[in-house]
């Protein structure tokens, strides 16, 4: 059975009829008895009945408060499973004394989950205070802070009296992304003269410099732009013109069917945009292709705007797909050009994938797929062996730190 749990405005109705009651019992009781008890009980109740009354002007409609946010592991972007640690200042206005301020702030992602921070503080003599709190860690997706509600009681918790401020802000939870250093098998192709001629011509460089770029770990001292590294404080690696610039296009299966949990959904997203990094830190011509409920088929491309427009996609991107990825592939054949590297990656192990990388290889493109795996062993490390045997790139992803490890890198998770 469960029992009623009046609201703060039925607390106060009835602390009105009470008080009212009060009030005239003690007004007749003083006309009617007087004497010293009558006038000391309905005194009381005066000035009981004022200090409720007057909590109405405490000053709480009058709040002022400012919101300042920060990563909480201190840097200013946020990924997926990071939390964000935020803090309050508050000021109320006013002298009339407030025994406790009540504070809710409410965290609402795009998708319409809304999660409710709540708390309490103790103002200083000048009526300040602060509340610091840190959020669960966030899912990928865009988030919003809108307004901070303030509210207080009396003494004798009879009435509450509500305040808020409009405070909105915006922020974005990026995927979760590790650096791949190096992709041993993208850079030594292993499939055959046609294969291999193609990915030389595009990892050759010309000596005509194209730009300056971050310094990545590994470059030769021949590359660094002194000049930019003295001048920035921070290494700078010399960009040089390819003879012909390499393109990647990435497949994320979007099905739902194919994945065992959320978890491995957003592995996916996770890997599709540690690529797309990867690909925009080593000026490679980007592509995506993402069908489902909002579907995205980017030209590849570098720069990065580029990656900034296709980032955004995969913060947002769900496993609401319909489409077998053969179709969706269909219909983005005018991406595709010969030479160019597709990555699949899904978690499907099928005749009808292994029909697209067949049809792919027939394109004059190279195949490669990242299986995503929930578990170490079994089916998938023997669809890799397959895929191997057959001659296209094939790895078995079980968790994003291992990422760069399977594809030759290093294992740096970004902050």
């Amino acid at each position: 059975m469960r029992l009623f749990k009046p609201t703060a405005a039925q607390r106060g109705r009835q602390a009105t009829l009470i008080l009212s009651f009060l009030f005239f019992a003690s007004l007749m009781f003083l006309l009617f008895q007087g004497g010293k008890l009558a006038s000391t009980l309905f005194a009381v109740v005066c000035l009981l009945s004022a200090y409720l009354v007057l909590g109405k002007w405490s000053g709480i409609r009058r709040t002022q408060a400012v919101r300042e946010i920060s990563a909480a592991d201190g840097t200013g972007k946020v990924q997926a499973g990071q939390s964000l640690q935020i803090k309050l200042k508050i000021q109320v206005p006013g002298v009339w004394p407030i025994p406790y301020l009540l504070i809710e702030d409410e965290l609402v992602r795009s998708s319409g989950e809304r999660t409710a921070m709540k708390g309490s503080v103790v103002l200083n003599w000048m009526r300040r205070g602060e509340f610091v709190y840190k959020t669960p860690p966030l899912r990928r997706g865009h988030y919003s802070l809108e307004r901070a509600e303030f509210a207080t009681e009396d003494v004798f918790g009879l009435y509450e009296h509500k305040g808020s401020v409009h405070l909105p802000y915006g922020f974005v939870v990026m995927p979760q992304m590790i650096e791949i250093r190096h992709w041993a098998q993208f850079s030594q192709s292993p499939r055959g003269a046609r294969h291999h001629s193609v990915t030389a011509r595009m990892q050759r460089e010309t000596t005509q410099i194209n730009g300056v770029r971050e310094y990545i770990h590994g470059d030769r001292l021949s590359r660094v732009h002194w000049n930019a590294t003295a001048r920035t404080g921070t290494w700078k690696s010399k960009e040089f013109e390819r003879e012909t610039l390499p393109k990647m296009v990435i497949v994320l299966d979007r099905s739902k069917q194919n994945y065992g949990s959320p978890a491995e959904f957003e592995l996916a997203v996770s890997v599709a945009a540690s690529l797309l990094h990867f690909g925009t830190q080593r000026n490679i011509a980007v592509g995506l292709v993402s069908s489902g409920r909002e579907s995205l088929m980017a030209v590849p491309k570098t720069g990065g705007r580029h990656e900034d427009a296709l980032m955004d996609h995969l913060v947002e991107v769900e496993p609401d797909g319909f489409r077998p990825l053969q179709q969706a592939v269909n219909n983005a054949d005018g991406m595709f050009s010969p030479g160019a590297l597709v990555v699949y990656i899904t978690p499907a192990k099928n005749s009808d994938l292994l029909s697209l990388l067949h049809w792919t290889d027939k394109q004059r493109m190279l195949a490669c797929h990242l299986c995503i795996c929930g578990a170490k062993g079994g089916p998938a490390d023997v669809w890799v062996r397959r895929l191997h045997s057959l001659g296209f790139m094939g790895y078995g992803v079980h968790t994003l730190a291992e990422l760069p490890a399977v594809l030759g890198g290093g294992t740096k998770i970004y902050a």
